[in-house]
């Protein structure tokens, strides 16, 4: 029987850490163009009376020991003119084990490119807390790994930067949330050498294809890139009917398909679920994924929100 300290240890070590292998650590969303503002800080939508919020809670690999729980908030308005500005927090959880807490401010340099065409750019900047609990391990290896001898609790220090271009129909995004590479493990006795999160660069992009005055379709991508790691792409189509439901699926690439919906509850409120089935061998481990988000358009003026919908 396979230990708690071997599942947790690769759990940890593969899906976050990263180490020799650099895998892919920064959370994942299925619901990516409704979180935009969390990937990529030049996110705008020069809406000049509404401030946008919204939370958005992932519970992935349901069913296996120590799997990945993401919580976001965030908030984005239009500051003036050219400027937009937006806060964030993500919160990361790897069963009981590892815990890191992301808040972030952004601001957005927003350029006219046409009548309807925008380019915006934007940086973000502020810390990761990141803490690892080891306590209560029970080891089955004579002797306990050096790796998890101490608890970890640092805060480290981080900016983005982000290129969004958009306009009523449709948008191109290309960011890189985290610029400095933070060290979590260093180990001089040759066990662990460097674990470190890496630079994650997204590129992104949607459309919205007016089939009549009821019905549009809503394709979209992205494309996530890792140093040393397999890129992951994500492709959804949804259909939104009536401006009030959305429905879709989702591939993302070697590793799951997924279906999404969204309806409005009001003018000002949006929820919407996803879930994943996975494709490759963990899907022997889980039942899949579970995503759920809020999101509200609330009128600075407190008048109430009668704008058309929010497409991304």
């Amino acid at each position: 029987m396979i230990s708690n300290i071997r599942i947790y240890s690769i759990v940890i070590l593969t899906l976050f850490l990263g180490l020799s292998t650099h895998a892919q650590q920064d959370p994942q969303f299925t619901q990516y163009m409704y979180n935009m503002s969390v990937i990529n800080p030049a996110y705008a939508t020069a809406d000049d009376m509404a401030i946008n919020l919204g939370v958005l809670y992932r519970s992935q690999w349901v069913g296996a020991v120590g799997a990945p729980k993401t919580a976001t908030l965030f908030g984005h308005t239009k500051l003036n003119n050219r400027l937009e500005g937006g806060l964030s927090i993500v919160h990361d959880e790897i069963g009981d084990v590892v815990k890191q807490t992301s808040a972030y401010a952004d601001i957005a340099y927003v350029l006219p490119m046409g009548e309807t065409s925008k380019l915006s750019f934007g940086i973000k900047a502020g810390a990761t807390f990141y803490s690892t609990n080891f306590d209560g391990f029970v080891y089955s290896d004579p002797l306990p790994d050096p790796t998890f001898a101490e608890n970890i609790n640092k805060t480290f220090p981080n900016v983005g930067a982000g290129l969004y271009y958009f306009t009523e129909d449709y948008y191109l995004g290309l960011s890189a949330p985290n610029l400095l590479q933070s060290k979590h493990l260093q180990d001089d006795s040759g066990v662990v050498s460097e674990a470190s999160e890496n630079i994650h660069l997204f590129f992104t992009g949607g459309y919205v294809f007016t089939i009549n005055d009821d019905f549009k379709l809503k394709p979209a991508f992205m494309t996530k890139y890792v140093n040393h790691a397999p890129l992951s792409v994500d492709i959804t189509a949804n259909v939104l009917m009536y401006d009030q439901l959305e429905f879709g699926l989702g591939y993302r690439y070697d590793d799951s398909v997924s279906a999404l919906a969204n309806f409005v509850i009001s003018p000002s409120i949006r929820v919407g679920y996803a879930y994943d089935h996975t494709l490759n061998n963990l899907g022997r481990f889980n039942s899949g994924s579970h995503e759920v988000f809020l999101l509200f358009n609330i009128n600075k003026l407190g008048k109430g929100y009668d704008k058309s919908p929010r497409f991304f």
